[in-house]
């Protein structure tokens, strides 16, 4: 499965969110896209789409930004990704039924349906909470020694 830049940059800016290593009860995309070394005007448009799902919402001004419209772990990674990704979850296409009915019900019965059933169904259970800690746990394991 290939996820695109915005998926992936999505992602990283609601788990940057989550973690709530920022000052205030909203934060400005230029401190996310800092955080992350990410462009401002591309998770501006990142941000959009995020609102228009009812993942975030907005303040604009001075002390405006954004901020999770609901607690990290009532939030999961199909529902960002969702929000974001429009054709990653769109049913398989049928290729061949009109010259082989047989073979594309095969193919969608035994391959496609379960494939997406089974992704739906896992990236559901990955709540933002979740990522947090996980990458909670792998920032306070990545030491390195230096030995000269």
């Amino acid at each position: 499965m290939r996820i695109s830049a915005k998926g992936r940059y999505g992602l990283a800016a609601m788990i940057a969110i989550a973690q709530g290593d920022f000052e205030g009860d909203y934060v400005p995309v230029i401190v996310i896209a800092e955080k992350l070394g990410l462009s401002k005007i591309y998770l501006e448009q990142v941000f959009s789409l995020l609102k228009r799902a009812g993942l975030v919402n907005s303040v604009k001004g001075a002390q405006g930004g954004y901020r999770l419209t609901r607690e990290p772990d009532q939030i999961n990674a199909h529902e960002i990704l969702t929000a974001l990704e429009q054709i990653l979850f769109e049913s398989t296409e049928t290729s061949v039924e009109e010259a082989s009915p047989a073979i594309e019900h095969t193919m969608q019965k035994c391959v496609f349906t379960p494939l997406d059933r089974a992704v739906q169904e896992h990236l559901e259970k990955i709540t933002l909470d979740e990522l947090v800690a996980e990458a909670g746990r792998y920032k306070g394991n990545n030491h390195f020694m230096f030995f000269i």
